[in-house]
């Protein structure tokens, strides 16, 4: 029966997944190329949802999430950070990539407004866009908030809440935060999480972070595992506590 099961799954989340449909967009002449997925009915009064993938790209945490969401009602658009000709092959070219973009934030600030167009141009309305990000995409929502790009909130998902770049002048954050985080995470120090909080201090940020027991890194992602010896590995039950408390984020800030 077990590989029936996984079968019949798999065949579900194939037939999920041809429901997004990929997008081509630029940056100057680097090409880009996200994935869109509108909802069959606007029930959420076209509210969209950017998603920043993980380190390693557009993977299927991403794209689940997208089909998810359209199933809610919203607009979604996975955003190509990357580009054509640099997509990771692997760990080694994944951490070569992001700590491009998190040292380099005006980079990673420019990829995410381009998705942010490409989101508006699939339909959803300019006025009710929320930025939610995994792992390194988790970064790049908190960039989104330190840029202060017109949307309602961020949501961070066992991202990284460091400012990468150096030191940086802490300006006035005016959209929401929400920061989803595993208590055990080893990739954020308490230094970094303390430092992360006063942060939101400093820019008189509307702010929440939840933490999740026993959670390490990844922690929504079902394909990192469940070793949490290893820093990174799927935990079930605060996968599923952090989409309600996101989809609660969500209806608290649209609510208006």
């Amino acid at each position: 029966m077990k590989p029936i099961l996984t079968i019949a799954m798999t065949l579900i989340v194939s037939g999920s997944f041809a429901q997004l449909k990929p997008v081509a967009y630029q940056d100057g002449q680097q090409q880009l190329k996200g994935l869109v997925i509108s909802p069959a009915k606007t029930t959420q009064k076209k509210a969209g949802v950017l998603i920043l993938p993980a380190w390693k790209g557009i993977d299927n945490n991403a794209k689940e999430t997208a089909v998810k969401l359209a199933g809610l009602g919203y607009y979604a658009f996975v955003a190509d950070i990357y580009g054509e000709g640099h997509y990771p092959k692997d760990a080694k070219e994944a951490g070569q990539q992001s700590g491009y973009y998190k040292k380099n934030v005006a980079a990673y600030q420019q990829r995410i407004k381009l998705a942010l167009q490409q989101l508006v141009k699939a339909g959803a309305d300019p006025a009710r866009i929320i930025v939610i990000g995994y792992c390194f995409g988790g970064t790049g929502a908190l960039e989104a908030a330190r840029a202060d790009l017109p949307v309602k909130g961020v949501v961070s998902i066992h991202g990284g809440l460091a400012q990468y770049a150096g030191e940086r002048a802490v300006n006035p954050i005016h959209t929401k935060v929400l920061v989803l985080h595993g208590a055990d995470d080893p990739s954020m120090t308490n230094e970094q999480v303390l430092g992360f909080q006063q942060e939101m201090r400093t820019a008189k940020a509307d702010w929440q972070m939840i933490e999740y027991a026993n959670a390490v890194h990844a922690f929504t992602d079902r394909e990192a595992g469940n070793d949490n010896s290893k820093g990174a590995a799927y935990n079930e039950l605060a996968s599923k506590r952090s989409w309600k408390h996101m989809l609660l984020f969500f209806d608290e800030i649209l609510a208006n």
